[in-house]
């Protein structure tokens, strides 16, 4: 289970809408599986239905989550237009095993999140304490 206070789960809610209508994406970082940290990362890509990471920021992000002593935990990213799980781009993407990948859908009124394991190939529901 990973656990992501409520204040941060807002603030990934608060990414996700200020994006619009793009896909917004970060890094979550903490220790064991309790995250305490956000980092809001660009979209280079600049669309509605996929993301990329501008690998310099992502260095950055890497090099501040080490200096703070935390370990990355989980990528997000947001679906404008289709619901909290991956899509099969996601799925072919997931490239680590180790960490969760947390989708969050902007479909219905109020924002939805999930977290998923992803393992060559194979997507596992994983819960969310908040």
């Amino acid at each position: 289970m990973l656990s992501i206070p409520k204040p941060l789960v807002d603030d990934i809610f608060d990414h996700a809408l200020n994006g619009l209508p793009e896909e917004i994406c970060g890094y979550l970082a903490g220790t064991g599986r309790e995250v305490t940290r956000v980092f809001r990362m660009t979209n280079i890509d600049h669309s509605p239905e996929h993301f990329s990471f501008d690998p310099a920021e992502q260095f950055q992000v890497l090099r501040a989550a080490r200096k703070e002593g935390l370990e990355i935990l989980a990528n997000y990213h947001s679906h404008p237009e289709t619901p909290a799980r991956p899509s099969e781009e996601d799925i072919r993407l997931a490239y680590d095993p180790e960490i969760n990948y947390v989708i969050v859908s902007l479909v219905a009124a109020l924002p939805d999140i999930k977290s998923f394991r992803i393992r060559n190939g194979e997507v596992e529901k994983e819960e969310i304490q908040s």
